[in-house]
């Protein structure tokens, strides 16, 4: 059996107890045109799905949760329904595409087919066009975005353009899909394992005591990342950011040049990192003095995904921690708001958050999953005050990119939001570009776009920007 991690099903459990959330991550890959017909599109991508086997399978839920759920081969595979076509109204910018991005990441994906669809957008400004890619969080992590880019791209612009014969019909499917596996076989192989589950359990702790030293280690580091996690979940600050979402998503895209945000960490002595989360902090205070309320200390904690993945690991999976940071929103000086990140983060690296983290998910990888299943869905039916919003970066391929062979000029990334938080905040560099996109709650936080100029605002109040480019802190970033 193909089974799911426990942080993999952990999305599937989120959307459940949530019928507002859709957590489904995306890009959306910007290209030159003309956009390729239906048919070149689909000869291009039926060709690549044998390198991501998960494309062609879908979710299946073991009776009564014995067991994690299992990833099973969809017999009735229809590419045509996971290919997906629209066109943005004139004048095709930023307006409109991020409109439709909306409405799109604001349905659930179907749980009885693979959870995927890839969309082409025709209609965008100077002839180009972009390609959605949306897949659920229980496959992948914004990370994995990188390997699924270099399945379905190539890296010169003569090798993925099919001929008009190789056109006239997607690929024939040779893969054959495994038999159907029944309720009964996956209730007996789930209830297998839970009869061998004492016996690793045993041989595991066996394993660890045989280095004591090691294992004394690894306990005192782990507690004490263990009381930073507790400490990084007391309720924040009460906003208007956290609360009941709807439906809707609003989503908006800010761009800003690579080399101004290296230029910045270079004069600062900060990291990529720094830059940006200091920056979305500054757009945080923006937000928060708009709606008339005290940007005040600890009311803006954010959630880090971190990859736990090791040097040349390239899985299409879910491989992350996470790091719980309070945004110096408090703060009103940009560059005392970067000073603050950089202190912040390193002091959360120090106290071992992501040991305590990795520890935690070891666990739950050796535990009844019923237990652990319960667990989750317990805790996500409790109102989480603590976490106020997410922010990622990804760094994507450093290679020129082509997509059906048209040059991908810009990627732009979109992160999902639920579990009370109304704002979410993703970068995602590519082409000498970082690309900052934002989502939001369409009822109750509909200044997506503004938020998303606010970030490229504050990198440009920062010391390092060339001057052209560099602006003064406005009234609300000065506390004004």
């Amino acid at each position: 059996m193909d089974y799911l991690s426990p942080l993999d099903a952990s999305f599937l459990d989120a959307e459940d107890e949530d019928p507002h959330a859709s957590l489904a991550i995306a890009s959306i890959a910007v290209a030159d045109g003309p956009p390729p017909d239906q048919a070149e599109f689909a000869a291009v991508i039926g060709g690549r799905l044998p390198q991501v086997p998960r494309y062609r399978q879908r979710v299946r839920r073991v009776p009564w949760n014995l067991g994690r759920p299992v990833w099973v081969d969809d017999a009735g595979f229809d590419l045509n329904f996971h290919l997906r076509r629209t066109a943005l109204a004139a004048p095709g910018g930023d307006a409109e595409l991020a409109a439709l991005v909306g409405r799109v990441m604001s349905q659930r994906l179907d749980r009885d087919r693979p959870l995927w669809e890839d969309w082409v957008i025709e209609g965008l400004a100077g002839g180009r066009w972009a390609l959605l890619s949306k897949i659920h969080h229980c496959m992948a992590d914004g990370v994995t975005g990188n390997q699924l880019y270099r399945a379905f791209c190539d890296t010169a612009a003569d090798t993925a353009a099919p001929t008009a014969a190789d056109t006239a019909a997607p690929p024939p499917d040779r893969r054959r899909p495994a038999p159907e596996t029944d309720a009964v076989d996956l209730t007996l192989d789930a209830l297998g394992n839970l009869a061998r589950l004492p016996f690793d359990q045993l041989r595991w702790v066996a394993r660890a005591i045989r280095s004591p030293r090691a294992l004394g280690r690894q306990a005192r580091d782990t507690a004490r990342g263990l009381a930073a996690l507790a400490e990084g979940f007391t309720p924040a600050a009460p906003t208007f950011l956290t609360g009941r979402l709807g439906r809707s998503r609003r989503w908006a895209v800010a761009r800003v040049p690579l080399a101004d945000l290296k230029a910045v960490a270079a004069a600062s002595g900060a990291t990529l990192n720094d830059v940006y989360l200091a920056a979305v902090a500054g757009a945080f205070r923006r937000l928060l003095a708009a709606r008339g309320e005290e940007p005040v200390a600890g009311s803006v904690r954010t959630m880090m995904p971190v990859n736990l993945r090791a040097a040349g690991q390239d899985t299409i999976d879910n491989r992350i921690g996470s790091m719980l940071l309070q945004l110096p929103v408090e703060i009103a000086d940009p560059v005392g708001r970067l000073t603050a990140v950089r202190r912040r983060i390193a002091a959360l690296r120090d106290r071992d958050e992501m040991r305590a983290e990795a520890a935690l998910l070891a666990i739950a990888d050796r535990e009844p999953f019923a237990a652990v299943a319960f667990g989750v869905r317990a805790a996500l039916r409790f109102p989480q005050r603590a976490v106020v919003t997410v922010t990622t970066n990804v760094p994507g391929p450093r290679e020129q990119l082509y997509l059906t062979g048209r040059r991908v000029r810009e990627i732009l990334p979109y992160v999902p939001i639920g579990d009370r938080m109304r704002v979410g905040v993703s970068v995602f560099t590519y082409g000498g570009q970082a690309s900052f996109g934002v989502t939001t709650d369409a009822a109750s936080v509909p200044e997506a776009e503004a938020f998303a100029r606010d970030i490229v605002t504050e990198v440009r109040a920062l010391p390092g920007v060339p001057p052209g480019r560099r602006r003064r802190p406005s009234a609300a970033s000065r506390g004004a």
